[in-house]
């Protein structure tokens, strides 16, 4: 099963990062200005808790249903549980450095489906565009916290 690992450190305290990964909001301020996100429902973040949203590659709607677990103060697991993956399993991990520095990992577990549904799939998320989609949350996630300091 293919992963994707994507780490960054943050400027602040893991109490910080932590908080502003539990804001209800927290999708669309990960999500980057040229993707189109319509988030449907999104329960603030616990165990069971869940989050729809629609997501516009161009013209096209992408819908996702993703369950949450795993939530504790260093990190939460959402997987998707209706979308174009066959699997998905996003665990978020927020390690202190020292009391000013945290890190942040992502790591994604997922399988794309056979035939042509997974020629989508893969046209959609090859790993270039999560590096982008990554690298835009580290700036937003680095940004947003500093405003909340």
């Amino acid at each position: 099963m293919p992963v994707f690992d994507f780490r960054f450190t943050v400027e602040a305290p893991l109490a910080a990062v932590s908080a502003f990964h539990f804001q209800t909001g927290i999708l669309k301020a990960l999500t980057p200005p040229l993707m189109i996100m319509q988030v449907h429902r999104f329960d603030p973040l616990a165990n069971g808790s869940i989050g729809e949203f629609t997501m516009w590659m161009g013209p096209i709607p992408v819908r996702w249903v993703a369950e949450h677990s795993e939530v504790s103060q260093t990190g939460f697991t959402d997987t998707q549980t209706q979308g174009p993956m066959k699997f998905w399993k996003h665990t978020h991990r927020f390690n202190s450095v020292s009391p000013d520095m945290t890190e942040v990992h992502e790591h994604i577990e997922f399988e794309h489906h056979s035939g042509l549904r997974g020629l989508w799939s893969r046209i959609l998320f090859p790993r270039p565009a999560l590096i982008v989609l990554f690298s835009y949350r580290r700036w937003a996630t680095r940004r947003a916290v500093r405003r909340l300091a």
